[in-house]
């Protein structure tokens, strides 16, 4: 099996499972108890959140521990409550867990604007500024798009929403682990990111969190994550994820490299089959994605013929498969509605080699050849 889609999850780190087995078996306690089986296992929670905060350059006092990147976005969207503003403002491409919290909010007295892009998924400043408002509360903008892998100039974007008062979350749930993301030179309030995209388990994710900005707890009962995120931990997978965060940091440059030599590969062999495109390939994106576009395929069909044939890829976001309809993304690109369900999305790992890269492009084009 050829798996090309990392976006949706990654294998986990043999490393990352041999930091997480002791906790599933050996070390069990409570990390709230105060005897030595919970103070283990409290150690090591705190060292995760440590590796977790030297990934994205903060202190570890800023990482609050969810259940994943969905859990996230929702609780950074609660701030717009926090705000005492009720306007928000969202990028025309954001993930469903973003778009959907701010979409129950506007059914309670709030409502929202989404920024336009352009046709390679990009806002401009002056977006941005026409749709601020002395009411907007909070504006969400994703850092990489999940679909395209394009890359968002947050820096400007947050330093303008910050000016006219405004909470600015930034969702790094794509881009953490693949390029370097240093919380503090975004100038955003709040950040989500998430283990299994970066060779960690499933079940954990994280927001970063400035320490300024209230955030109104999805739970409540137990003091757990600074009485933001009650519960008892999840103590195998933040230990996981912790151990895939120092990993994260110390292969980055070569894992970069690597995936970038691999999409360039991918890129220039499917310029050989007729009637493929690569969305947004003349800005920056993820050194990881290449969505395509393949002129009178449909792009579910396709997926599954290259199930069949051993390839795992997506046609869009994971988290949102079950639909038929164009992707929203594409959508809000302008791409015509027929070509947009001709997307596929390849999402390369660090796993993946040179080889895997030339079968998929031979499997690819004989594929597409056929259904022509």
């Amino acid at each position: 099996m050829i798996y090309f889609d990392n976006n949706a999850t990654s294998p986990i780190d043999p490393l990352v499972f041999e930091a997480m087995e002791p906790f599933l078996t050996t070390f069990y306690g409570n990390p709230s108890s105060l005897h030595r089986h919970g103070r283990v296992v409290k150690t090591a929670i705190e060292q995760a959140r440590q590796h977790v905060a030297n990934l994205v350059n903060v202190s570890a006092e800023q990482v609050i521990f969810t259940s994943g990147g969905t859990e996230a976005n929702n609780l950074c969207i609660s701030a717009a409550v926090c705000s005492n503003k009720q306007h928000l403002l969202l990028g025309a491409t954001e993930h469903p867990s973003v778009v959907e919290p701010i979409r129950q909010l506007s059914k309670k007295g709030f409502f929202f604007d989404q920024l336009a892009v352009d046709d390679n998924g990009l806002i401009s400043i002056d977006t941005l500024k026409r749709g601020l408002s002395e009411d907007t509360g909070l504006v969400s903008i994703m850092q990489a798009n999940n679909e395209t892998g394009v890359l968002q100039n947050i820096a400007p974007l947050a330093a303008l929403a910050k000016e006219k008062g405004a909470i600015v979350h930034t969702d790094a749930v794509q881009s953490v682990g693949k390029i370097p993301v240093d919380f503090n030179a975004l100038g955003v309030n709040l950040m989500s990111i998430s283990g299994h995209k970066i060779y960690g388990p499933k079940g954990v994710g994280a927001v970063i969190h400035d320490k300024k900005t209230s955030l109104m707890p999805m739970l409540y009962g137990g003091g757990q994550e600074m009485n933001i995120r009650p519960g008892t931990e999840n103590a195998a997978a933040i230990i996981g994820f912790g151990r895939a965060a120092e990993l994260a940091q110390q292969t980055l440059d070569n894992r970069s490299r690597h995936l970038l030599a691999l999409q360039q590969a991918l890129e220039a062999g499917v310029k050989g089959i007729e009637g493929v495109r690569v969305v947004a390939s003349d800005v920056d994106r993820l050194p990881n994605t290449s969505q395509l576009l393949i002129e009178s395929v449909d792009g579910e069909m396709l997926l599954m013929q290259l199930d069949q044939k051993g390839v795992a890829i997506s046609s869009g976001s994971a988290c949102s498969s079950n639909s038929k309809s164009p992707s929203a993304v594409l959508t809000a690109m302008g791409v015509p509605d027929k070509r947009a369900l001709s997307a596929i999305r390849v999402s390369l790992g660090q796993q993946n080699t040179q080889q895997e890269v030339a079968e998929f492009v031979l499997i690819l084009k004989s594929v597409v050849t056929q259904s022509a």
